[in-house]
């Protein structure tokens, strides 16, 4: 299940992509037009940072904005960037060690399909998607 936590992420992304993407806009905007709290945006916003999706600068005319065009920013990568794996299961999670039971496991390639159909959705979908669009 997806938290509020990436559910708010992938709404700020596409506000931010939304008003222009380069244009820097404050975190208290963001938060208000959002109806998210500013303590909780921050730490969602810190997420999307230090993983490369957002830029920030302090001061007058300072806030955010996103580092990648719209059309290059996956859903995927924002939800693994605030939620963590989008595997369904420990042993099909990036760099998981080495199942004991795979070679008996019945139920592997039901993982392994509902793994690539998560991927599959969120990754080939991007913030250009979400954005609303001009008549």
């Amino acid at each position: 299940m997806i938290s509020t936590k990436g559910r708010y992420a992938l709404r700020i992304m596409t506000e931010l992509a939304e008003n222009g993407g380069g244009n820097y806009m404050p975190l208290k905007d963001l938060a208000e037009n959002q109806k998210i709290s500013k303590k909780y945006l921050e730490l969602i916003v810190r997420d999307l940072v230090s993983g490369g999706l957002l830029e920030g600068i302090s001061g007058k005319g300072g806030g955010y904005r996103l580092v990648k065009d719209p059309s290059e920013c996956t859903l995927g990568e924002i939800l693994e960037l605030t939620e963590g794996t989008l595997a369904p299961v420990a042993c099909l999670k990036k760099g998981a060690p080495g199942c004991p039971n795979i070679s008996f496991c019945r139920t592997i390639p039901m993982w392994k399909e509902y793994d690539e159909m998560i991927r599959g959705f969120f990754f080939s979908r991007t913030l250009k998607d979400l954005m609303k669009k001009e008549n």
